[in-house]
């Protein structure tokens, strides 16, 4: 398995990697044409979830969502093939933050605070580039993949333009061993929760949907204000971060808002560029438990 490992990264990925955008380019048109026409990668899955979510549209429609999908995902795929060599140079040319300032009056203010995010276009190319844009430094929490070798090696792509890589396992220590550390931390929060039962649950795409609690749960814990993310796509290839503040005051705020304003916003702008959003993965899996605290 690891000759395998070494092989595919270092004959086809790092090849690959090193070849100019516009070559990547033509093999993602090359992959949508085998995905969307001859594979059909998914498909049934991305479907389903573009229907459910959307009632009101066509099938035309949904199948246009679908094809517009395919299109945007092959070039995901290449670019976050391309994040293992891009330069320094390359990253600030293809990623900026449109307004820091959202962050930087935290910072001021001698506060860690809370991004919630979701896989909304290019969130690799977000990872290797925030932490050169903010005052904060960035942290970004994820779940460790279970092939080491391509755990470090995500490790070492993701941070080595200043990000730090944090397991979801490991939040609570890091916030209270670093509370010196100005900190942005950046939670990508519309995952499948692990656990039903400790999720909060909600209307989501017109779907009962359980979302991760946690960047609530330490928003409260810890005070820190929390701020929404999203990632627009200014042209093929280039993207920027817009962020936008939920609260200032977590602490103050009723259970489950802090959670339902960030995904409302999630909402709107899958609502507006629905090809954008990760529709392969199967986010409704699980089913509201009997008795969960919304219920009661």
């Amino acid at each position: 398995m690891i000759v395998f490992t070494l092989l595919l990264y270092y004959l086809v990925i790092i090849p690959i990697s090193l070849l100019p955008f516009p070559v990547l380019y033509g093999i993602s048109n090359t992959l949508f044409f085998i995905f969307y026409y001859i594979t059909g990668y998914r498909k049934k899955v991305i479907l389903q979830n573009i229907r459910n979510s959307f009632p009101e549209k066509t099938e035309k429609e949904h199948q246009e969502i679908c094809r517009k999908f395919y299109r945007h995902f092959c070039d995901l795929m290449v670019e976050s093939i391309k994040t293992f060599t891009i330069t320094e140079k390359q990253v600030r040319k293809r990623f900026v933050v449109n307004n820091p300032e959202v962050l930087n009056k935290y910072y001021s203010q001698g506060k860690t605070v809370l991004v919630a995010g979701g896989h909304f276009n290019n969130w690799e190319l977000l990872a290797v580039g925030i932490d050169m844009h903010i005052k904060h430094k960035a942290v970004g929490i994820y779940t460790p993949l279970t092939n080491k070798f391509f755990d470090t090696k995500m490790q070492n792509t993701r941070g080595k333009y200043g990000l730090i890589l944090l397991s979801t396992k490991g939040v609570k220590r890091y916030l209270d061993n670093q509370k010196a550390t100005l900190s942005c931390l950046i939670f990508g929060f519309d995952q499948s929760p692990s656990n039903p039962r400790s999720a909060y649950w909600m209307k989501f795409l017109n779907q009962d949907t359980g979302v991760q609690y946690g960047i609530e749960k330490y928003a409260k814990d810890y005070n820190y204000p929390v701020v929404y993310g999203t990632i627009n796509k200014v042209k093929r290839g280039h993207y920027c971060l817009d962020l936008i503040d939920v609260t200032d005051k977590p602490q103050e705020t009723p259970y489950g808002y802090i959670i339902e304003k960030a995904t409302h916003l999630l909402e709107e702008d899958i609502r507006k560029h629905p090809q954008y959003w990760l529709w392969s993965h199967k986010r409704w899996k699980h089913k509201r438990p009997e008795n969960t605290k919304q219920d009661n």
